[in-house]
Formats: structure tokens, sequence, C-alpha cells
């Protein structure tokens, strides 16, 4: 996955800024990015502070890696499984 040249602290400035009354498009152009990328960081971030803003980021590296985790553990059960079932 791409890493975003903007940080957290920067994605909600940038929020912040369209939140005061400057017009999503100028905010869009000024800042070199697409509406899309715009709407898309509202989503996500649209009423978060920094600090909230880095909790999701961590709790959401934690998530993938708990699952990733997860999907190991069940594949070495699915293993392990298989090898119990076989006769010898």
């Amino acid at each position: 996955m791409k890493r975003s040249r903007f940080n957290e602290e920067q994605i909600i400035a940038i929020l912040k800024e369209q939140e005061a009354g400057m017009a999503t498009a100028e905010v869009c152009r000024r800042h070199g990015i697409s509406s899309a990328t715009f709407y898309k960081w509202k989503s996500k971030f649209g009423g978060l502070d920094v600090s909230e803003a880095r909790r999701l980021r961590s709790l959401e590296e934690e998530n993938s890696r708990l699952k990733k985790l997860l999907a190991e553990a069940m594949l070495d059960n699915a293993i392990l499984k298989d090898l119990a079932s076989k006769k010898w």
C-alpha cells in the first residue's frame, strides 16, 4: 500500500481549513490532493484530534498484527489436524 506523504497532523490541519470556511476545491488545489482523497480523509479523520488520530493508527497496526497471528495459528492448526487424521 502506498504511504501517504501527509501525516495525521497535516491531514487534520487540512480538514480544519475546510471546516473554517474555505471551499473544498480550494483546499484540495492548495495542498495538491484530489477531492476523493479529501473526502476519504474526512470520513476517516473528521472530528478527531491529533492524539486520537495517532491512537487510531496504533490500533489499526495492532489489529493487523493480531489478524496475521490468528491466520498463522489457524494454518498451523489445520496442518496439525491434517497430520493427525492420516494413518501411519
